[in-house]
């Protein structure tokens, strides 16, 4: 699977951004959170023996915790083990995983980074 792919991906992810993406990005970029970096739609490079086998572009990453967050709407209603796979997969390269609904960051945002600080123990 090529890198190039998954970088030209995340980069139109980025363009499309959902309201619930849209604030969340306002809320973590520029380490407005906790000081820490976020990095949106950024691809997740799953490897075995060396190679990379597939990719995920997590909608939010933190290279410092190793920790993604995943907005989710009603479309992942319908992909909910297609998520816990992909969830697993990440764990497995010691990824951590927080999902949240979009409602939540749309409606309680503030509630929404509380989740995230106490998934962080921070």
């Amino acid at each position: 699977m090529s890198k190039m792919v998954s970088i030209v991906y995340a980069r139109e992810l980025r363009q499309k951004q959902t309201p619930a993406e849209e604030l969340a990005w306002y809320l973590l970029r520029n380490r407005k959170f906790l000081g820490l970096k976020f990095r949106r739609q950024y691809p997740i490079h799953i490897s075995s023996n060396g190679q990379c086998q597939i990719f995920y572009i997590a909608d939010f990453y933190c290279p410092q915790y190793k920790f993604v967050l995943e907005l989710d709407g009603d479309y992942h209603l319908h992909r909910k083990e297609y998520d816990q796979i992909r969830d697993k997969e990440m764990e497995v390269q010691g990824i951590r995983v927080l999902r949240i609904s979009n409602d939540l960051i749309l409606k309680n945002y503030r509630e929404a980074l509380e989740k995230i600080k106490l998934f962080l123990g921070l």
